[in-house]
């Protein structure tokens, strides 16, 4: 007798559990794009986050202005630097090799961004257009040497000296 009153109640239990109830909405969930971008030196770099949201929310439509994304345990060694004002056939010459090191267990992508003091005045700008590798990938736990090799004409203007104040690494996606 027991055994036909299971029989009996199982399709009802099965019931139960197959038919959603209006709670199982609210549980809803899904994975949204939200498309962003940030400047340097008035340079557009595009960057997407992700993020779980209820499925009710709408999708995102105009991308969003945002600070540079920082890469978090970035290091970076400054294997050579050297500025020649004057090279003896009118022009200067940067010459630099920097060691980019990810610390991170996943590779990333973005692009280097240094801070140089020129003559007094500091600025920050990729120099990645100058650089034979650069540097646009690192791998986990790996590290990228940006190498630039540069001269530039004396006739746009003389400079004394350039140091290197910092390097950051911005994500880029």
């Amino acid at each position: 007798m027991n055994l036909k009153k299971l029989i009996l109640l199982f399709p009802v239990f099965l019931l139960f559990i197959g038919c959603p109830s209006d709670d199982d909405e609210d549980d809803c969930f899904k994975t949204i794009t939200i498309p962003q971008f940030y400047f340097i030196n008035n340079q557009s770099y595009s960057y997407e986050t992700s993020m779980e949201v209820p499925c009710d929310f709408p999708e995102p439509s105009e991308p969003e202005l945002i600070e540079p994304p920082v890469l978090a345990n970035f290091s970076y060694e400054v294997l050579s630097f050297n500025f020649t004002p004057d090279t003896g056939n009118n022009t200067s010459r940067l010459q630099f090799e920097i060691k980019l090191l990810n610390g991170n267990s996943y590779a990333v992508k973005g692009i280097p961004v240094l801070t140089m003091n020129i003559d007094g005045f500091v600025s920050s700008g990729p120099y990645s257009n100058y650089a034979s590798i650069p540097c646009h990938e690192i791998g986990a736990n790996s590290e990228c040497t940006l190498t630039v090799d540069v001269e530039e004409s004396l006739d746009l203007g003389i400079i004394n000296s350039i140091e290197l104040v910092d390097v950051q690494y911005f994500l880029t996606n």
